[in-house]
């Protein structure tokens, strides 16, 4: 943990926030509503680890290099990483010529729509695209690409985009991702008969210190309260805000806190010890619809974001009436 994340700092007016983003996707948000004079504590409830490309990936790959899908859909800046990091590996093996000495793919066409979900996905298309600009090496073509970015970076903006809005049965989808997730992308545009395939470059897991992570925060939280409350007339410190990106990570923070629940109530024999934090004990800011679903069905205070951009979850943050007049 940082220094920016000591017993002193917890005492300050404004609620502590925690950050679940995985380490790869955290420090952007982290910095700035430290800027903004939150203390915020890096907790991950996601690890993202590699999967092992398969065959049947590759074969979906050379399909969708051939032309035969109509959108390619980007998730996430891992799965853009890992995506093209294969696609460039076959488009440098790509020697294969037809009957008149011409490549069977050619390179110098968008296979389909590139959709990238979110700004930092776009991110790093863009930045391939510029250094494949600029290198001297055999390269990707991406630099000739338009990439699509719908205007919410959700699975309902990406419904509301014409390239996808506009598929019909018998048409084709493909979506790199991570293992799960989108759900109602692909249930809505199977529903309507588009034909989806998907690559999972990486699986999201439980990180490791997870559960050491909260607790430690949970002890400084816990000092800080008792420090409150031995005062006159003192009031607790305000709920803490979760940031939760999806249902998955939801699942951590829930499996973490309850655990950490168990084990208070375990060592927490003293009659004036405060009682162990529960999930009801902090406020949440949410991605999307569906996990703001989630979240209610647990009767929790929320807030909804439609991305993960800094500045929307500042606001979002902001908007509280309970917090202080920044």
């Amino acid at each position: 943990m940082s220094s920016s994340q000591s017993i002193n700092s917890l005492s300050a007016p404004l609620p502590v926030v925690i950050n679940t983003r995985p380490v790869e996707r955290a420090a952007p948000l982290t910095c700035h509503l430290q800027a903004a004079g939150f203390t915020v504590v890096d907790i991950p409830m996601l690890s993202l680890q590699p999967r092992s490309v398969a065959d049947a990936d590759i074969a979906i790959m050379r399909d969708w290099l051939a032309g035969a899908y109509q959108a390619l859909v980007i998730v996430s800046p891992t799965a853009a990483a890992s995506g093209l990091a294969v696609w460039q590996a076959l488009e440098c093996d790509n020697k294969t010529k037809d009957i008149n000495n011409k490549p069977v793919i050619d390179v110098t066409k968008a296979p389909s729509h590139l959709i990238a979900v979110g700004e930092a996905t776009a991110a790093v298309l863009k930045e391939a695209a510029l250094s494949s600009a600029l290198s001297d090496s055999a390269a990707l073509p991406t630099a000739s690409y338009d990439v699509l970015q719908p205007m919410i970076a959700n699975n309902e903006g990406m419904l509301a985009m014409p390239e996808i809005e506009n598929l019909q049965a018998g048409d084709k989808l493909l979506v790199w991702r991570g293992l799960g997730g989108r759900r109602l992308l692909v249930d809505t545009l199977q529903a309507r008969g588009v034909h989806i395939d998907s690559i999972a470059w990486y699986e999201r897991t439980m990180p490791v210190a997870a559960s050491v992570q909260y607790q430690q925060w949970r002890q400084q939280f816990k000092a800080v309260s008792k420090l409150h409350l031995a005062q006159p007339q003192s009031s607790q410190p305000p709920k803490p805000i979760v940031i939760i990106s999806s249902g998955t990570a939801f699942e951590h923070w829930q499996s973490v806190v309850e655990q950490a629940q168990s084990i208070g109530m375990e060592s927490d024999s003293n009659p004036n010890a405060i009682a162990p934090l529960t999930i009801a004990d902090f406020s949440y800011v949410v991605l999307g619809v569906r996990l703001a679903n989630m979240v209610a069905t647990h009767q929790l205070s929320y807030w909804r974001v439609e991305d993960l951009a800094p500045d929307t979850i500042l606001a979002a943050i902001q908007s509280s009436t309970r917090l202080i007049e920044l």
